[in-house]
C-alpha cells in the first residue's frame, strides 16, 4: 500500500506545477495531522521540550506545519528527475561551501552530519549534482519494493546509498579515498549510541560520526538544507567541529558529539517546523545508564 501511494505521489508531482504540488501536499499534511492523534501528540511533546515557554495553541499550530512541511519534503523527493542546474541556481542558496572544500583539501575525507530536518535527501542529491563524490548511510525499509524505490530515487541525482548494517567497511573506504560521507546524526536506531543531553534532557544520540572522525581524522561538518518561507532553500555548511582530543576515546566521542549537537540545537530552534521526528524523542530518558 505504501509503495502504491509513493507511485501515485510521483505521478501527480511530475505532472503539475511545483506550486500546486506544494499546496496539495501541505493540505494533505495538515489533514493527516488532525486524524493521526499518536503522531501529532508525539510531535507536540517534542516541541514542548524544545520550547517549554510556548503555550499549547502555538505548539499545536507548529505541529500542523511540521506535517505540512514533511509532505512538501516528499514532493521534492518525488521530483528528483526535474532537478537540474537551473533549479539549483534559482531555488538553492548555498552558504559555507568553502568549509567543505578546505576540509577536503586535507585529504582525510569529510563527514557531513545532518538531521531529519529541512530536506537532507535533496541536499545530498544537489551536492552530488554539483560534482562532489558523496555517499550517504541510509536506513533500510522493511519492504523491499519501498527500499528499492528510495535507492533508485537517490541514484537519479548521483547519490550513493550505503544501507545500515555492514556499512562500516564501506565508510572506511569512502573516507580513506578522501570522499564525502553523509550521516544523519539526530536519531539512534540501534540502541548503541551515547547518552547525552539534548535540549537539556538526556537521550541517546548516534556515536557513529564521532567514532569515524576519531578513526580517520576526518573533519565533521554540520550541514543542513532548510526550506525558506518562499519554498526556496538555504543549504548551509558550518565550520568543521574543532575539539582538542584528550586521548580518552569515550570522552572524545562524547565531546565531539556534544559539539555538533550544539549546532543542531540552534538549527532546530531556527526551523522547528522542519524537524521531522514523529515519535517521542526523549521517551527513553534514562533507559540505559
Amino acid at each position: 500500500m505504501l509503495f502504491l501511494l509513493y507511485r501515485i505521489g510521483i505521478f501527480v508531482a511530475l505532472r503539475i506545477s511545483l506550486e500546486k504540488a506544494y499546496s496539495i501536499a501541505a493540505t494533505v499534511g495538515r489533514i493527516y495531522s488532525f486524524f493521526s492523534f499518536r503522531d501529532r501528540q508525539a510531535v507536540c511533546d517534542n516541541l514542548k521540550t524544545i520550547f517549554p515557554e510556548i503555550n499549547k495553541g502555538e505548539i499545536s499550530s507548529m505541529s500542523r506545519e511540521i506535517f505540512a512541511n514533511f509532505c512538501k519534503y516528499l514532493i521534492d523527493f518525488f521530483r528528483f528527475p526535474l532537478i537540474d542546474n537551473d533549479y539549483i541556481k534559482k531555488s538553492v542558496k548555498i552558504e559555507g561551501l568553502e568549509n567543505l572544500d578546505r576540509s577536503l583539501a586535507k585529504k582525510r575525507g569529510v563527514i557531513l552530519v545532518s538531521a531529519h530536518l529541512g530536506n537532507w535527501e535533496l541536499g545530498g542529491g544537489i551536492l552530488s549534482k554539483l560534482g562532489y563524490n558523496l555517499s550517504a548511510v541510509v536506513l533500510r525499509h522493511r519492504h523491499k519494493n519501498v527500499d528499492d524505490f528510495f535507492i533508485q530515487r537517490r541514484q537519479i541525482l548521483g547519490m550513493k546509498a550505503i544501507p545500515f548494517g555492514g556499512a562500516l567497511r564501506r565508510c572506511f573506504s569512502i573516507l580513506s579515498e578522501n570522499n564525502i560521507l553523509a550521516l544523519v546524526g539526530d536519531r539512534d536506531y540501534f540502541d548503541n549510541g551515547v547518552q547525552i543531553p539534548f535540549f537539556k534532557k538526556k537521550t541517546i544520540i548516534p556515536k557513529g560520526p564521532a567514532v569515524l572522525s576519531l578513526r580517520f581524522g576526518s573533519p565533521i561538518i554540520p550541514t543542513f538544507m532548510a526550506r525558506n518561507a518562499d519554498d526556496t532553500f538555504t543549504f548551509k555548511f558550518y565550520p568543521p567541529i574543532e575539539y582538542a582530543l584528550s586521548g580518552n576515546k569515550d570522552r572524545d566521542i562524547r565531546f565531539l558529539t556534544l559539539n555538533y549537537l550544539k549546532v543542531l540545537e540552534d538549527v532546530i530552534r531556527e526551523y522547528p517546523t522542519q524537524w521531522y521526528v514523529f515519535r517521542r524523542f526523549w521517551e527513553r530518558i534514562g533507559w540505559r545508564l
